[in-house]
């Protein structure tokens, strides 16, 4: 998977895969209009390395497609992931189950794909880089995002409408941040990087981001 359309074109295929009202299917649907809408947002905004969001975003959405997998594979759950995965077919509502999937994609997922992909690239997460400049752009674009989310479940573009009361989702969405998760994300790739070099203290890092991550996964869907 090398570019954005194919990521795209990715989603639908999973949307028309799974169950219309599957846990994952929630989130899935929510990824892929998040996706569209920051891409026509986007359109016409110079970014000083997109070479760098661009490879972002395939390995971004590659861990997605990796933790989906294990649902017709039977493979072993990504730690991170399991909440979701696990509790797909459980009597929850759909802002819990997608709000579980930003968990698990944003908090885990993103630090390890911003080092994966500066690894890839030979750059660093630093502050005051051109990668780092074009990522808080994105965020800029994602808040002004953010807003539309709740029209989306509403309406019942993510969830159909009996699913979901509007109460639901402003009591959900109020409590969790796209950005600010983006922003958190950024942080921990920057420890991630620096702990490289030491891969025990690496490796007990992530496990802890893993493991908290599941955590709050499990608590979003009580």
């Amino acid at each position: 998977m090398d570019v954005i359309a194919d990521v795209i074109a990715r989603m639908n295929e999973i949307d028309a895969l799974l169950p219309r009202k599957d846990g994952v299917a929630y989130f899935n649907r929510l990824y892929l209009q998040v996706t569209e809408a920051v891409l026509k947002a986007s359109a016409g905004t110079t970014f000083q390395s997109p070479q760098f969001l661009d490879r972002l975003d395939v390995v971004f959405a590659g861990m997605y497609f990796d933790a989906e997998a294990t649902i017709q594979t039977g493979a072993p759950c990504p730690v991170a992931w399991r909440p979701l995965i696990e509790q797909r077919s459980e009597p929850r509502a759909p802002i819990q189950f997608a709000l579980a999937g930003m968990n698990a994609h944003i908090n885990h997922d993103l630090p390890l794909a911003v080092v994966q992909t500066c690894q890839e690239l030979g750059v660093a997460p630093d502050d005051d880089t051109p990668q780092h400049a074009d990522y808080e752009t994105v965020n800029s674009i994602l808040k002004s995002v953010e807003g539309q989310v709740a029209g989306w479940f509403d309406t019942g573009l993510i969830a159909d409408i009996e699913d979901v009361t509007p109460k639901d989702v402003d009591r959900a969405l109020a409590m969790w941040s796209i950005v600010a998760a983006r922003e958190i994300a950024w942080d921990h790739a920057q420890v991630i990087w620096n702990l490289r070099r030491m891969p025990e203290l690496e490796r007990a890092y992530t496990d802890v981001l893993a493991r908290t991550t599941e955590l709050s996964g499990c608590a979003m869907l009580v």
